[in-house]
């Protein structure tokens, strides 16, 4: 009888284990994030230089650094409020992406992420793009 407790005890802290686990997990999932095709694969249609860079760099501190942070780690002020990790554009994930998908993604946003698309030029966002490529 000893020993059914016992075991009995040891299956319900592991279910118990499990179910704690599995909430982790869930709340910081992020589901993948599908840019059509059309943006994918747009180009950027401004230069990458300094003063794109520039410009860019002032824009990112005006509408993305507070959450992004200022190297774009995902460590930004307001982080810390979202249910969700801004992302780290840092990342080898992060810069594998194509300027369009950067685009799209910058200006459309979803869930916690905003859209911009009323409040930043397509001019502007690319200029961003280029910034956040830099990270």
């Amino acid at each position: 009888m000893k020993n059914t407790m016992k075991k009995l005890s040891a299956v319900m802290l592991l279910a118990a284990l499990a179910v704690f686990l599995m909430s982790m997990i869930s709340v910081n999932y992020q589901k993948p994030w599908e840019v059509p095709a059309k943006f994918k694969n747009m180009e950027n249609p401004v230069k990458a230089d300094d003063e794109s860079i520039k410009m860019g760099t002032m824009l990112y501190k005006k509408h993305c650094a507070s959450c992004h942070g200022k190297a774009g780690k995902g460590d930004g002020v307001k982080a810390r409020q979202l249910d969700t990790f801004p992302g780290d554009m840092s990342s080898d994930a992060y810069k594998s992406q194509t300027d369009g998908e950067m685009f799209y993604k910058s200006k459309f946003g979803r869930d916690e992420m905003p859209s911009y698309e009323n409040k930043i030029e397509d001019e502007d966002m690319w200029h961003i793009v280029n910034y956040m490529k830099t990270f």
